[in-house]
């Protein structure tokens, strides 16, 4: 069976899983410094928008594209989607699924973080915000509040001027995200939608915390969506069986 070149945008576990199963070039985006690498080749750094993402895939001959990226990475799944379409190349979008509301839970459903920001008074005053540092300046003028905000590296400003920063890297189990709602008074989280493990969603119903969730940004039409890693497998054996080289 010849061997695809596939490009897989990655960063998340689900991309770190699928270089580890099939061979692949892994493409980071460069913005945290100590990142936990794939297997295989990886490449770090943005294209240049959609033109350069376009000439890379019809330099380096990429057979096809796995995007792997945050479910809010909408710009660079948008980019992805135009580039390949441009290349002739396919396309399939990785992404787990998102969290369900399950019937205690107090969810407080939104478009996006503007429409979090300005919900979030009538809701608390102790804020968890687990949205990631880049999230960070959409809370910047609630000066009435104070925030607990979790990242890996320190966010940068705007932000809002009551703010304790933890840097921690996950995952978290239940006890821990327990005991971090329970250490800093937590009366209110926000976060994104964005699947996988469920421990502070978790612990916030137990506690009976509401929760301000964001929605996932829509995907682009006519692309393949796999839920999981072996779904991903699969689709990338069946390019190979077809000889897409």
């Amino acid at each position: 069976m010849p061997q695809l070149r596939a490009l897989v945008l990655g960063g998340t576990t689900e991309g770190r899983a699928l270089a580890g199963r099939v061979p692949v070039i892994s493409s980071l985006a460069g913005r945290t410094s100590n990142p936990l690498l794939p297997p295989g080749e990886v490449r770090t750094g943005g294209f240049g928008g959609v033109d350069g993402l376009e000439r890379y895939l019809r330099e380096e001959r990429i057979d096809a594209v796995v995007d792997a990226t945050h479910p809010f990475a909408a710009t660079m799944t948008a980019h992805a989607a135009a580039a390949t379409t441009r290349a002739g190349i396919p396309l399939l979008i990785l992404r787990r699924p998102g969290w369900t509301e399950q019937p205690a839970d107090r969810w407080h459903r939104v478009a996006d973080l503007e429409a979090a920001a300005a919900l979030l008074p009538a809701l608390g005053k102790r804020v968890f915000l687990t949205t990631g540092r880049q999230s960070i300046a959409a809370f910047a003028a609630l000066d009435g509040l104070r925030f607990v905000s979790r990242s890996v590296e320190p966010p940068v400003p705007p932000m809002p001027p009551h703010l304790e920063v933890v840097l921690e890297r996950g995952p978290f189990d239940l006890a821990a995200e327990r005991e971090l709602l329970l250490r800093h008074r937590i009366d209110v989280m926000v976060t994104k939608n964005s699947g996988g493990s469920a421990a502070k969603v978790d612990a916030a119903r137990e506690l009976r915390i509401p929760v301000v969730m964001v929605d996932r940004p829509p995907l682009p039409a006519g692309v393949p969506v796999a839920a999981t890693v072996d779904a991903a497998v699969e689709w990338l054996t069946a390019l190979g069986a077809t000889g897409r080289r």
